[in-house]
């Protein structure tokens, strides 16, 4: 495996870590949202990683990238609050369906990564700085 192929993979890693860390980031920003109808109440957001393939042979070839970010079909939060001012007719309003038990793990688990992946950068560069100083 080249220098680059694991600079490409951990780019990669650190790149869609980050847009897990942004999501986890959006999804605690509205967990306290409210609304007056399931259509328009905030759903929590994760992202789903793919292998990136060879487009030749269909192999992995290194690396991870997002697919998409899906939303979360988990039930919606309803509380009875009729004198809410956002309160539906009947005195219902909605709460996103952001877990931040969940959210914390998540940000937990995406930052480790993000972490790990610099040092395999880190670690790659020393090794081939070793390997050029053998050559003097």
């Amino acid at each position: 495996m080249s220098f680059f192929n694991i600079m490409d993979i951990s780019g990669t890693g650190m790149h869609v870590q980050t847009i897990r860390l942004n999501t986890v980031a959006s999804n605690m920003a509205n967990v306290d949202s409210i609304s007056s109808n399931a259509d328009t109440t905030y759903r929590s957001k994760q992202p789903v990683f793919q292998t990136i393939l060879d487009q030749r042979t269909g192999e992995p070839k290194g690396g991870v990238r997002i697919k998409e970010i899906v939303e979360s079909q988990a039930p919606l939060k309803m509380e009875y609050q009729p004198n809410h001012p956002m309160a539906n007719e009947d005195g219902y309003i909605f709460r996103p369906n952001v877990n931040v038990v969940e959210e914390m793990a998540n940000m937990m688990s995406a930052s480790k990564t993000y972490e790990t992946n610099v040092e395999v950068l880190n670690t790659s560069k020393q090794l081939l700085m070793r390997t050029i100083q053998l050559g003097k």
